[in-house]
């Protein structure tokens, strides 16, 4: 009988693993480690808020953190940090910036916590509906990662979009004025 109810168990835990969620006891810094090394450009981390829903679409993995979110925004760039393949590009809503305090006890505490975890980064604004959008349209095609936090207040949720960590648009921009140089030199060329 014991037995059976280890295999549930074991079966269970697994079956959350394979659907994208980590079971609730588990560091969400550990899942993190290990989810970092396979993340890669155009990948998402999103660190949510406690309301964030939970998704069934098969492109997002669910972590729970039992922290808030400025802590594991701090965790989560600290973690890229030690990699070299990949570098965040940080949205946040921008109804965030227009919260008062008086309806959202706590909002100008955790905008102040919110600036100190984002590293120096520069953080984009874009509507709350624009940012669920880009989300549901990168888990049709690429992994998202949701680590939802204790947060309670509005807005808060933080999108991180990767990029590739070795290569940036001035190298991409250089790089593709170079190929349409050379394309137009063979246009050019006489023939013989």
């Amino acid at each position: 009988m014991l037995l059976g109810f280890r295999l549930i168990g074991l079966f269970s835990s697994l079956a959350l693993v394979g659907c994208g969620f980590s079971p609730k006891g588990s560091d969400w810094r550990e899942d993190l480690r290990m989810q970092t090394s396979q993340l890669g450009y155009r990948n998402w981390i999103v660190v949510a808020e406690a309301s964030f829903p939970a998704h069934s679409r098969p492109g997002l993995r669910q972590v729970t953190a039992n922290d808030e979110i400025p802590a594991v925004v701090d965790g989560v760039l600290r973690a890229l940090e030690q990699t070299e393949h990949v570098t965040p590009r940080i949205y946040v809503a921008r109804e965030l910036r227009s919260l008062e305090n008086d309806y959202a006890p706590g909002i100008d505490d955790f905008r102040e916590r919110l600036r100190g975890a984002t590293h120096g980064h520069e953080v984009t604004e874009l509507e709350q509906q624009s940012l669920s959008a880009l989300i549901e349209d990168a888990s049709r095609s690429f992994e998202v990662l949701v680590i939802r936090t204790h947060t309670a207040l509005p807005y808060t949720s933080v999108f991180m979009e990767l990029h590739p960590g070795y290569w940036n648009a001035d190298s991409e921009s250089h790089l593709r004025e170079r190929l349409e140089r050379e394309r137009m030199e063979k246009l050019a060329r006489p023939i013989p």
